[in-house]
C-alpha cells in the first residue's frame, strides 16, 4: 500500500471509531413546560437501554424530537392530547423508540405539524399521526373494544376524506361528488381548532369536527415501489423512489400535491407529474411497470430525467432534478414558491431564474425555501418576517396584505397597524435571492434545513480537493457524506428566535447567519423542528 492508500485507510478508520453524537437547542413544548428555552446546543444522551449509536437526526413540526439509531427514538411529549403526544406517545425528556411494527432498520424519516412518515432498509414506508394525514394501507395496533382496528381505520378514513384520482377533476367519498376547482390564488382553509381524540374512545362517540388518530400504517405503494427518502409538510406528505418517481397523499387545498388542482384530500398515494414522461427516470423500463410519473395529458418540460430530492414546507412542496432545475408548487402567498408572484402553483413549475444553477439540496419552512446549488452558494426566497431568508439588511413592508401570526391567525387592519409599530419587518422574495454574507466567504455551504421561520446550514471549506467548481451527490448518507466537512464544518442559524432555536445563547432573532461554536465536534446533519434545531455530530476525539 502506497503512502496516499496508508493515509486514506487511516482515515476511514477514524471516521469509523469516532462516537456520534446528538445535540439539541430550542424548546420541546411537552419536556420542558416549566423550562426556560434551552438556548445553547445540549447534549442528548442515548439511554444504555438502546442497543444502537446515532446515524441520523429528523426534523419537523411536531412538538417532539426525534432521531434514528436503528429504530426510530422519540422524546418530548407528555401526554396532553396534543400533537406531541398524537405522533409520539408519552416519552418525556428522555429518549425512547418510538414502537414501529417493522424489525427492518429505519434510514429516513420526516415529522410534519401532527404527522410523522418513516422509511425502512427495504423501502417500505409507515406513518401515523392526524388521521387526515394518513393514507389507506395496513394499520398495526390494538384496537378500541369490540372494534376492528383495521376494518374501522381503512372506513373512516374513505368517509372523512375525498377520495381521488389525479387523472380527474372530481371526486366521490360516501356517496356524494366533490369538484375541485383550478383557479389560482390563495386557498381557502378553515381555521377552527380540532380536538385530538385518543383510539381509546370509542367510534361512536367521535363528531365530525374531530380528528381520530391513526395508528402506524404501512403505506400502500404500486408493487416493485421502493422508497428512499420523504418530505412531511403540514398536512401532506411526499416520498420519492429509487427510480427518482414522487408520490404524494394528504392535504392538497393548495396545490402542494402538485396534481393541477385544489384537491382537499388525497388519501391513497398518487404520482407527482414533475417531469416529462419521455425522459423520465434512471430505468425508463421500472417506471412504466411501476406507474408514469405524469398525470394523463399533462408533461412538463424540465431539464432532467429524474427527480432526486424533495421538501415539504407547511403548504408548499419542492423538487430538485438530477439536472439541477427546481420545481415548487403549493401555496404561494409569501412568494416561497419562487415564482416571481404571490399565487399558488397548482401543478410543478421551474423556477426559471434559478435555470443554469444547478442546485443540489433544499429545504423548505412555513413560509420560505432554501436552497443549496453545487458551487455551494445559497438562495433563499419566500416570507422574511424574522429574517428567515438570511439576507438581512433591507427592511421593508411585506408584500402581502395581511401577515399571519404564529396560529395562522389573520390579523385586522388595526391589529396590522399596531404589529408595525412593534415589529421590524423585512422584505419578503418573490424570487431566489443569493446570499452574500461576509461569514460565508469562501465557504461551501453542504448542509440546509429550514425551521418553520428559522434556518441552519452546515459549510464545508473551499481547499487542495475542494473547490467551487466540484459536483456533489444529492443526499448523501451520513456515512459517505463528507469526508469534505472535515476541512471546516462550521455551524449558522438564522431568523426566529424566540425559543433559542438558533442556538446562540439568547433569544434574539436574527437576519442573517450566524455562527454556532460546539467545541470537539464535526457536524454531520443539522435539522430544523418548528421551535427546536438537532445537530448529529462526531467526536474529534
Amino acid at each position: 500500500m502506497n503512502g496516499e492508500g496508508k493515509k486514506s485507510e487511516e482515515l476511514k478508520m477514524e471516521v469509523v471509531n469516532r462516537e456520534r453524537v446528538v445535540f439539541m437547542w430550542g424548546y420541546l413544548p411537552g419536556a420542558l413546560p416549566q423550562r426556560a428555552p434551552l438556548v445553547s446546543p445540549v447534549l442528548v444522551r442515548i439511554p444504555d437501554s438502546i442497543d444502537h449509536s446515532w446515524t441520523d437526526v429528523c426534523g419537523g413540526g411536531c412538538g417532539f424530537a426525534m432521531a434514528i439509531s436503528g429504530k426510530l427514538i422519540t422524546w418530548g411529549s407528555t401526554d396532553d392530547s396534543g400533537q406531541s403526544y398524537v405522533t409520539s406517545g408519552k416519552h418525556g425528556e428522555t429518549p425512547e423508540p418510538f414502537p414501529l411494527p417493522t424489525e427492518a432498520s429505519l434510514v429516513k424519516a420526516a415529522a410534519g405539524w401532527a404527522h410523522c412518515v418513516a422509511v425502512t432498509e427495504n423501502g417500505e414506508v409507515y406513518t401515523w399521526g392526524w388521521k387526515e394525514c394518513i393514507p389507506s394501507g395496513k394499520v398495526f395496533g390494538d384496537p378500541p373494544t369490540g372494534t376492528s382496528l383495521e376494518k374501522d381505520v381503512f372506513e373512516r378514513q374513505n368517509s372523512l376524506t375525498e377520495q381521488v384520482s389525479p387523472h380527474s377533476q372530481s371526486s366521490r367519498s360516501s356517496g356524494e361528488t366533490f369538484s375541485a376547482t383550478n383557479t389560482k390564488g390563495v386557498g381557502e382553509e378553515s381555521t377552527k381548532r380540532r380536538r385530538i381524540s385518543s383510539t381509546k374512545q370509542s367510534a361512536e362517540s367521535l363528531s365530525g369536527d374531530e380528528t381520530v388518530l391513526a395508528l402506524p400504517c404501512l403505506v400502500a405503494l404500486n408493487p416493485g415501489v421502493r422508497i428512499v427518502t420523504v418530505a412531511a409538510g403540514g398536512r401532506h406528505t411526499l416520498a420519492l423512489s429509487d427510480i427518482g418517481q414522487v408520490w404524494g397523499w394528504g392535504y392538497g387545498g393548495e396545490g402542494q400535491l402538485g396534481l393541477g388542482s385544489r384537491i382537499r384530500m388525497v388519501s391513497s398515494p398518487h404520482p407527482v407529474p414533475c417531469i416529462e414522461p419521455s425522459s423520465f427516470g434512471k430505468d425508463s423500463v421500472a417506471a412504466r411497470s411501476r406507474g408514469s410519473l405524469c398525470s394523463e395529458g399533462q408533461g412538463f418540460r424540465v431539464p432532467g430525467n429524474y427527480v432526486k430530492g424533495i421538501a415539504c414546507g407547511g403548504r408548499h412542496s419542492v423538487v430538485i432534478t438530477d439536472a439541477g432545475a427546481v420545481l415548487t408548487f403549493g401555496w404561494g402567498l409569501y412568494g416561497q414558491c419562487g415564482q416571481g408572484s404571490t399565487d399558488d402553483e397548482l401543478s410543478p413549475t421551474s423556477i426559471s431564474s434559478l435555470l443554469g444553477i444547478k442546485i443540489v439540496s433544499v429545504a423548505a419552512g412555513l413560509w420560505h425555501t432554501v436552497c443549496i446549488s453545487a458551487d455551494g452558494d445559497v438562495y433563499a426566497f419566500g416570507g422574511n418576517q424574522f429574517g428567515q431568508l438570511g439576507t438581512g439588511g433591507d427592511q421593508a413592508e411585506v408584500n402581502t396584505v395581511f401577515p399571519f401570526l404564529d396560529s395562522y391567525i389573520q390579523l385586522t387592519p388595526p391589529l396590522l397597524a399596531l404589529h408595525k409599530l412593534f415589529k421590524p419587518v423585512f422584505q419578503n422574495q418573490t424570487l431566489p435571492r443569493l446570499l452574500e454574507d461576509p461569514s460565508l466567504e469562501n465557504s461551501h455551504v453542504k448542509v440546509v434545513s429550514c425551521g418553520a421561520r428559522h434556518s441552519a446550514i452546515i459549510t464545508g471549506m473551499h481547499g487542495e480537493n475542494f473547490s467551487k467548481s466540484s459536483s456533489f451527490i444529492f443526499y448523501p448518507t451520513v456515512d459517505s457524506m463528507l469526508l469534505l466537512l472535515e476541512e471546516d464544518g462550521k455551524i449558522f442559524c438564522w431568523g426566529w428566535n424566540k425559543y433559542g432555536q438558533l442556538g446562540l445563547g439568547d433569544v434574539i432573532d436574527r437576519s442573517t447567519p450566524s455562527q454556532v461554536t460546539i467545541e470537539g465536534c464535526r457536524p454531520k446533519n443539522i435539522v430544523c423542528g418548528w421551535w427546536h434545531t438537532l445537530l448529529l455530530a462526531e467526536s474529534a476525539s
